[in-house]
């Protein structure tokens, strides 16, 4: 084997090996500190009975985890999270695919419209909730409409039931998301070969027969790379309940979240519990690389087909 300082070249044999790790240093550190330290940290906790903002606590084994079997309210928290993975990501995944699709082509004024839908990704969820909770409020331009067209005889309680709150807000989530993932599928169609389609065209190959077997084929690592992506947004949701269902979550907290649930649970000034929070965020995690694994193998399995 050849010396490695006889392979070096240029600048490479006057730099000391030490050097690259000036420059990662400060990243490393970082990701360290606020990354993998918190990370590590709140599965130490979770064996505790650590109390909010009061230090360690006591090593408590797995009852942490021995509770969260018997939690009714983790495990509706749990079955909420579930659903606005199972109906947000899906559309996260499709939509966008479709709307990039309209407006891939380069034609005049194409760009007022990508443009258009991207705006709301530039907003904050904060203020996008705010506007939205303005829209489905009872005394709201949307009810309103609705009763004057006579297709309600009374206002449709979008923000005080709890299966109403969560379904508005996934679409509030599906709504902002759009033109983020759209523009992941415009840069995996800009390498797609204009050939496929056009060898396609002269089979006689409709619109939907070109989308079906080539569009989906030649984007579908991009579609797995959403699909992790909006799984692992759909799980973490906190805001968008925050706004629209107030600071209970809904009525009796029936539309909280995992996240949610830890902020009740972990940060309660009285009967909150940090051991127990941390497992609940745990469980969250393990979920997650559940949800994350599957997509990825879903994908691969498509792709090898």
């Amino acid at each position: 084997m050849a010396n490695t300082a006889e392979i070096r070249t240029g600048a490479a044999l006057y730099r000391n090996p030490w050097i690259p790790f000036i420059w990662v240093g400060p990243s490393l550190l970082a990701i360290t500190m606020f990354g993998i330290f918190p990370f590590l940290n709140t599965i130490v906790v979770s064996f505790t009975d650590a109390k909010p903002l009061g230090g360690g606590g006591q090593w408590i084994g797995f009852e942490n985890y021995t509770r969260l079997l018997s939690d009714e309210e983790f495990w509706q928290a749990t079955r909420n999270s579930l659903t606005y993975a199972v109906f947000a990501v899906p559309l996260l995944v499709l939509l966008p695919l479709m709307l990039a699709q309209l407006v891939y082509k380069r034609i005049p004024g194409i760009g007022f419209f990508r443009s258009a839908f991207y705006t709301p990704v530039l907003a904050s969820v904060v203020a996008v909730g705010l506007v939205w909770r303005n829209l489905l409020s009872e005394q709201g331009p949307i009810n309103t409409a609705l009763e004057r067209f006579g297709l309600i005889s009374s206002p449709i309680p979008f923000l005080s039931d709890s299966a109403l709150i969560l379904a508005a807000a996934i679409a509030l989530t599906v709504w902002k998301g759009l033109g983020w993932y759209m523009i992941f599928y415009l840069a995996a169609l800009a390498n797609v070969p204009p050939e496929l389609y056009e060898a396609a065209e002269l089979d006689g190959a409709g619109p939907i027969r070109r989308f079906v077997s080539i569009t989906i084929p030649s984007v579908r690592l991009t579609m797995v790379l959403i699909a992790i992506m909006s799984t692992i947004g759909s799980l973490r949701v906190f805001t968008e309940i925050y706004v629209l269902g107030g600071s209970t979550g809904g009525p009796g907290g029936g539309a909280r979240t995992l996240p949610f649930y830890i902020r009740d649970a972990a940060l309660d000034p009285i009967s909150g519990n940090a051991g127990y929070g941390a497992a609940i965020s745990v469980a969250l995690f393990l979920l997650t690389c559940v949800f994350a694994i599957a997509s990825q193998r879903f994908g691969e399995r498509g792709t090898d087909e």
